[in-house]
């Protein structure tokens, strides 16, 4: 009997891949007793209305990421990441994931990221988005090095049939479309 993994997708992954998702305490349940992240609130706007999202603050029907108490400006929010740091020694992960979308306030988040990575240069960098500016801003992320992006996907139908109704409107390239 093999203690290998059967799963083919694992398989096929590479395995500094395989490495990252298990010692990544968002992704994996074994590295939450081993490593602790911390998710700052510096990403207010997004570029996506979703019918299901409610943006407002300690709203107690939310439970994605993202959902906050406070917003925090990129300098609050590293001297904040510091501090918990030096409380939480098994702090590996910083992560930003609203309460709106990462790559919709790309000037707090790469600042956030600056400050953090000038004082910690080893914690890990993740960011949640919902794709629409990716593009746009892969640079940027290859820059800081961003060890992990979630991606939302709500629908991969081309006809915009289900998205058009999971979606009242999109922010893309300065015009909001419905």
């Amino acid at each position: 009997m093999s203690c290998s993994s059967s799963n083919p997708a694992e398989l096929a992954m590479p395995q500094d891949i395989q490495d990252k998702i298990h010692n990544h305490p968002c992704y994996s349940e074994g590295a939450h007793h081993h490593y602790a992240r911390i998710h700052v609130a510096v990403a207010p706007a997004c570029n996506i209305q979703c019918n299901y999202c409610n943006r407002k603050y300690d709203c107690s029907n939310e439970s994605r990421p993202g959902v906050t108490s406070e917003r925090l400006t990129p300098e609050e929010s590293a001297k904040k990441v510091m501090y918990v740091g030096g409380e939480v020694q098994r702090l590996s992960v910083l992560g930003i994931a609203g309460p709106g979308d990462a790559l919709a306030n790309p000037e707090k988040t790469f600042k956030t990221f600056e400050l953090v990575r000038e004082k910690a240069p080893d914690l890990k960098l993740c960011l949640s988005t919902n794709g629409l500016e990716l593009p746009t801003f892969i640079d940027e992320m290859v820059k800081f090095d961003i060890d992990h992006v979630t991606v939302t996907i709500n629908s991969v139908d081309t006809t915009g049939e289900i998205g058009s109704l999971i979606y009242p409107w999109i922010f893309y390239n300065n015009k909001r479309i419905y």
